[in-house]
């Protein structure tokens, strides 16, 4: 399965500097916390897919806790891959994310569980009504942090269409460099440092 960084998951709003974004001085501290099986950062929730809510969205049945525009095209096909796959529920599988502040569901992330070699891959998409705020660079800085803590992970990576830029500069901003790229794919990647000897 590929990553689900496509041409909803980001805007040059949402990679620019903006006082909204994570880069900026004046922006919330985007560490996370794990409080069971849900990663908190400043602004955002990351929770695993309920059976009800996976349902609703194969459904398409809305509910009063998503925002408007929610949930976009690559979160339905998240939600039938979460749906079939058992590793998809899991710690390190596929998230909604969610505003700490009113519980708007907004989009989704997750890994894709299991990693091979060592490298765990991971996608994100963000509702246009919520781009240009920044929490594209959160989700994604805080689920390849998280991911890099998984057992036998030591490399978390993403690839981006190239007609798709600003996911890129997401990427980058989360702590992800551009390693290779195609005629169609551009390849990111963060590598966890190597524990210290002792």
């Amino acid at each position: 399965m590929s990553s689900f960084l496509s041409s909803d998951s980001a805007d040059s709003r949402d990679a620019a500097d903006s006082p909204d974004s994570p880069d900026s001085p004046d922006s919330p501290d985007s560490a996370f916390s794990l409080n069971g099986a849900e990663l908190r950062t400043a602004r955002l929730l990351l929770r695993p897919w309920t059976d009800g809510e996976l349902t609703a969205v194969l459904d398409g049945t809305p509910q009063p806790h998503w925002a408007a525009d929610f949930p976009a095209d690559g979160d339905r096909v998240i939600a039938g891959f979460t749906a079939q796959n058992p590793d998809a529920r899991g710690v390190y599988g596929q998230r909604q994310i969610l505003e700490r502040d009113g519980g708007r569901v907004v989009g989704a992330i997750g890994l894709f569980w299991p990693p091979r070699e060592g490298s765990l891959e991971f996608g994100y998409g963000i509702v246009l009504s919520r781009r240009g705020r920044g929490y594209a660079t959160e989700a994604a800085r805080a689920m390849a942090a998280f991911a890099c803590t998984a057992p036998g992970v030591h490399t978390v990576c993403a690839d981006v269409e190239l007609s798709n830029p600003a996911s890129g500069r997401v990427l980058e901003k989360a702590g992800l460099v551009r390693w290779s790229s195609d005629d169609r794919l551009a390849r990111y990647r963060l590598t966890a440092p190597e524990p210290a000897a002792g």
